[in-house]
């Protein structure tokens, strides 16, 4: 055992400090940004912000929506291959830009995975999916997904520490995922004492991936556009969100009606509620480690775009990033104890 007395932070423990800047309008801001990747060779252009491979909200409805505002989206890996199939029979060429093939390491997965990427050549995203990155047969895995497909672009994790960043591309990965713990339904934290401050993980394993010319993206943690303007601040190459995409029309969650109000149901995808929907039950073995929680609906996710965009021009703005890709070398932390004035958070009215 050992301690390690540096102390890690999380976004609730900072702000940005504003920089003088010559931008004159929100409207200069140009959020797209041109990524070439190591392995593939390829460039990706758009707006680097990813929806979760969730299954209420890595759906084929929320790909249609957010490739029309070139951001991607993580299909969750819980549909079948003709599922697949139908849909992408229907859907333009430059869509498959913005969306990303998830898998599990599985045996089945592996030859699921191969079944999908041959319906069309134009599927270019793979992301290799596990709660616990650090397992070797990630690695294993990854290695065989590249040699096997070499042109693709493959995304493995979760992770939270640079030497395994650094393992990860070494075996063949062009991104890197991280985040253990900090989703709005993710319990692994209280249930197993494992995690890391997600804004320190982002500027850990930033600093490893870009060593190596490999990227990161962060996910979990982001309750708004304010943090999604800290996660590319320390360094994030793409910020994946989950909560913030759920409880919109495009997703798939069960809806229930409470006192004339709708609600989604939202959960963790270790969760015994994912468990029993894909698996059947919880394992004797296993823990749930996710929450479910109800969502009021919140109608179309264009208009949640539209607001975390705003946020994220106006964070750019404020220390002078013409692009999003200058967000990072503009930032500045500050440690600080509180964030915002809570008293009308209560919903008063006066």
């Amino acid at each position: 055992m050992r301690i390690e007395e540096g102390i890690k932070l999380g976004f609730k423990d900072v702000l940005i400090t504003p920089k003088r800047s010559t931008l004159k309008s929100r409207s200069e801001v140009n959020l797209k940004r041109n990524i070439h990747f190591k392995y593939s060779n390829m460039i990706s252009s758009g707006i680097p912000i990813i929806a979760s491979n969730m299954d209420t909200v890595g759906t084929f409805n929320m790909a249609v929506q957010l490739s029309a505002v070139n951001i991607i989206t993580a299909i969750h890996k819980y549909y079948t291959v003709n599922e697949w199939r139908s849909f992408i029979t229907h859907v333009p060429h430059d869509f498959f830009d913005y969306i990303m093939v998830s898998t599990g390491v599985s045996d089945a997965d592996y030859t699921k995975l191969k079944k999908i990427l041959s319906l069309s050549p134009l599927l270019k995203y793979i992301c290799i999916d596990i709660a616990n990155g650090y397992s070797d047969n990630l690695i294993q895995f990854v290695t065989k997904i590249r040699t096997k497909f070499p042109n693709k672009i493959i995304c493995a994790g979760n992770v939270v520490t640079g030497e395994m960043v650094e393992a990860l591309l070494l075996s063949g990965a062009d991104i890197v995922k991280i985040g253990i713990g900090p989703g709005s339904v993710c319990t692994t934290r209280t249930k197993t004492g494992v995690g890391y401050p997600q804004l320190s993980a982002i500027i850990e394993c930033a600093d490893a991936a870009h060593g190596l010319q490999g990227h990161i993206i962060s996910d979990g943690g982001c309750i708004n556009s304010g943090d999604i303007a800290k996660a590319f601040g320390a360094g994030a190459d793409f910020v994946m969100l989950g909560g913030i995409f759920a409880g919109h029309n495009e997703c798939e969650g069960k809806i229930i009606t409470e006192n004339n109000d709708k609600f989604m149901l939202f959960y963790g995808m270790s969760s015994k509620n994912a468990m029993k929907l894909h698996m059947g039950k919880v394992a004797g073995y296993k823990t749930d480690e996710g929450k479910l929680v109800k969502l009021l609906l919140k109608g179309p996710v264009k208009n949640t775009v539209l607001d975390i965009l705003g946020g994220l021009r106006s964070s750019c703005t404020y220390v002078g990033a013409r692009e999003i890709k200058e967000l990072n070398k503009r930032t500045t932390f500050i440690r600080v104890l509180e964030q915002e004035n809570t008293i009308f958070n209560d919903g008063t009215l006066f």
